[in-house]
Parts: C-alpha cells; structure tokens; sequence
C-alpha cells in the first residue's frame, strides 16, 4: 500500500533538498502509478485548516474523492485513524512518501517497521529543510531495514514487464508526461521509429 504524507503547500515552503516544482511532477507521477496498479493508497495532511494547506492538487486530481487523514501530530503513527486505515488495506508492505523526510516521513516509517511492515521510503517524492536533513533521515530509515526507491523504479517495478497490456498504455502515458529524459524518449521513439516500446 501506499503512505502519502502531507504533500501541502507549507510544507512545500520549507523544502529545500528537492526543487518543488520537480517534487510535484514526482508526486504526480508516483500517485498516478498507484491508481494504475489499483495499490490502496491513504492520504494524510496535518494541521491543513490552521497551517499547512490542502494537499497538493496534483494528489487531489487523482484521488478526487479520497479520504483524507488531517491530523495534529508529526507523526502519523500516532493517529489511531491512519494506522486503523493501513491495517484495513491488509497488505504489508507499505511505500511511503512525504515532507519532511526528518521528521513527518522518518517517524512513521521507524514504527513501521517496529511493528512488523516491509517499508519502502520513495526518496524523490519526499524531501527535506536541507539536503543533509533528507539525506541523514533515509540513510537512518535504511539503517533500521528501510529500502529507498524513487518513484519511476516503483511504478517500473509494478509494471514488471511490457507485456502486460492491461497497464502498458497508462505507464507509458505517465512516463512521458513525468518522466522527464525518459518521458521525452519514449515520444521521440514513437514518432520517429512508431513504436511505443517503454525501453
């Protein structure tokens, strides 16, 4: 499943490890794969009403009619809610995103795995007030049994191989409008050879 925590516009403010307009595209990109593969996702923000904003809207245009966890403590683990809707999805293995990587995406990730889960923390959609505070967070994430990814290795990982027909089309789709280089590679390779090969 996955965690998508407080993706919001204050907290977007204070980022400075990653470019916000390339956290977007990421976020994007990241929640776009998981409607794909129908992964259960669940959405948290903090304080959205008194400080930090709604969710992002490029979160909000892909789970228009989501749930979303609005809570007052930094660490999700701590709301009886959020956990309950993990626990609801079943799966235990759990893909985590958020800002800030330090604080917001390191301490549920910690309880996490105290409790058991195989968690994977999505470095590029995820980010920090300075590069060494993302860095010294995943680097401690990984040290208690995290995996890092980014967010085109999950939806590639998810996609497994081209042909799977059921979803080649939508990762396509979204690898060329998020996908940066590759995005753009994919179109040139479809105009120029007309083949919509992913690699």
């Amino acid at each position: 499943m996955l965690l998508m925590i407080d993706h919001q516009p204050q907290m977007a403010f204070g980022t400075k490890s990653i470019d916000v307009a390339t956290l977007r595209n990421n976020v994007a990109g990241l929640a776009e794969a998981a409607k794909t593969f129908k992964v259960p996702t669940v959405l948290t923000t903090v304080a959205s009403k008194s400080f930090s904003g709604s969710i992002f809207p490029e979160i909000k245009k892909v789970f228009p009619d989501q749930k979303i966890y609005d809570r007052t403590s930094m660490n999700a683990w701590d709301d009886k809610n959020v956990v309950q809707a993990i626990k609801d999805t079943g799966k235990k293995k759990i893909v985590v995103a958020g800002l800030w990587t330090e604080v917001c995406v390191v301490m549920p990730v910690l309880e996490a795995l105290n409790d058991g889960y195989e968690v994977y923390v999505v470095t590029d959609a995820s980010g920090g007030v300075t590069d060494q505070a993302h860095n010294m967070a995943i680097e401690r994430m990984v040290q208690a049994g995290a995996t890092p990814i980014t967010w085109m290795q999950y939806m590639l990982e998810l996609q497994r191989d081209w042909a799977n027909q059921a979803t080649y089309d939508q990762v396509l789709s979204i690898a060329k409008e998020h996908g940066g280089a590759y995005g753009l590679g994919i179109q040139y390779a479809k105009e120029m050879f007309n083949t919509g090969e992913g690699k």
